[in-house]
């Protein structure tokens, strides 16, 4: 073969290497096949249900404030893991500003020590529920006949870590919190998460952990999917995609590692100057 022609299979060679080497990742838009005006069935909420070692918030009103004190606790030292430091109050408790907390830790066995009341068994209800529930054994204790309760969480949170922008611990304020919730608070995931397979690690009880993959690539898999609504102690994990997984090759002579692209690429640079040399020397019949 003539060395004439070698150069344009050269150029073509380094070309396909190039295109194939520097490729950038592919789905990374949310929601694909969604448009205007889509519809899908999201799966049913699931609500949040109180567990051991939850803290819960309690607070009790009424016409007669001097009454319903009674069943506000009169002192809480701090939150852990709360950097403010909360003050003292009559009653309850005075975090600085216009909200006033009282908190509870359900204990192993699923109660609270509520006062005047007594012990009462909140395990395995919603916030609705145990607020209601609360509110009946007030009123049974004929102490007040008009009290006004409310249950707030207090510790309940969930983990996300894996290709986001702010890995952590992230506190859950509502009852129906999404996946999505989930993610804006950790500032999306990167560029290198892979976002059609985000894992969640939910606590099934009995010793027993259970995990869903969720597609955001796909609005009907997202929306169907039982790890939509998220539980306290959920922990998201976004896996790394193909790119960020080859950046982490150990040592780089991987054939897909950006160490390898550019040690072909300088050998093909040194092929080219070779073959151009010998198309400069003058050819002896």
């Amino acid at each position: 073969m003539k060395t004439h022609s070698l150069i344009p299979l050269l150029c073509a060679a380094a070309l396909t290497l190039f295109v194939n080497g520097c490729g950038t990742p592919k789905n990374i838009t949310y929601l694909q096949d969604a448009s205007n005006g889509s519809e899908y069935l999201t799966v049913t909420p699931t609500p949040i249900r109180l567990k051991p070692m939850d803290q819960i918030s309690v607070v009790v009103t009424s016409r007669d404030p001097l009454i319903s004190a009674m069943f506000n606790l009169p002192y809480y030292t701090r939150r852990i893991g709360d950097s403010q430091s909360l003050s003292t109050t009559s009653g309850n408790i005075n975090t600085g500003g216009n909200s006033q907390i009282s908190g509870y830790t359900i204990d192993s066995r699923g109660y609270i020590d509520f006062p005047v009341i007594g012990q009462i068994r909140l395990q395995g209800m919603t916030r609705s529920e145990a607020a209601e529930y609360i509110k009946e054994q007030i009123i049974e204790s004929k102490q007040l006949k008009d009290p006004v309760v409310t249950v707030e969480f207090m510790n309940l949170g969930l983990s996300v870590v894996g290709e986001v922008a702010r890995p952590g611990r992230y506190r859950i304020d509502r009852d129906e919190f999404t996946l999505i919730d989930a993610i804006s608070l950790a500032g999306d995931l990167t560029i290198n998460g892979e976002r059609e397979h985000v894992m969640v690690v939910r606590d099934a009880g009995k010793a027993t952990e259970v995990v869903y993959t969720v597609d955001l690539t796909r609005a009907g898999d997202l929306f169907s999917s039982p790890a939509y609504y998220m539980q306290q102690g959920d922990v998201v994990y976004v896996l790394p995609n193909d790119k960020r997984s080859r950046e982490s090759t150990v040592n780089g002579n991987n054939v897909r590692s950006t160490s390898f692209w550019f040690s072909l690429t300088s050998g093909l640079i040194s092929l080219a100057s070779f073959v151009v040399l010998l198309l400069r020397t003058p050819q002896i019949n």
